[in-house]
């Protein structure tokens, strides 16, 4: 639902005297939403988390352990595996304990959510 934010005063007003328009119509997002959607966008905006994910997602089952992941990026476990908690965490991956193995996948809620974050909103027509 939009919120009228009219200005009493013609636009050409408000611009002479240096006084931005009101044009935003949409409410404001809630600000343990923001910090939700924020800690989801900082799971993924790093290079490592996001070959990872790439990794995982194109996995022959669509799934990986901790050790392949490592020997595929060079890296130390206990890096691949903070990564891999963070990830974990923000709702973008699952896992699962095989005996001494931690499986990971994709979780399609966690990615839906990202999609849903990254379309724009659609504009009340005006």
């Amino acid at each position: 639902m939009a919120v009228s934010v009219e200005d009493p005063e013609p636009t050409g007003e408000r611009e002479r005297a240096g006084r931005v328009p009101a044009v935003l119509g949409e409410p404001l997002m809630q600000r343990d939403h923001a910090e939700r959607v924020a800690r989801v966008l900082k799971a993924i905006a790093d290079p490592t988390r996001l070959q990872l994910l790439h990794l995982i997602q194109t996995a022959p089952c669509g799934e990986a352990c901790v050790g392949e992941l490592t020997d595929r990026l060079g890296l130390r476990q206990p890096t691949v595996s903070h990564h891999l908690k963070t990830m974990n965490e923000a709702g973008l991956l699952a896992r699962e304990r095989r005996g001494t193995w931690v499986w990971y996948s994709a979780d399609p809620e966690g990615l839906r959510a990202v999609r849903e974050i990254l379309r724009a909103p659609a504009r009340a027509e005006g």
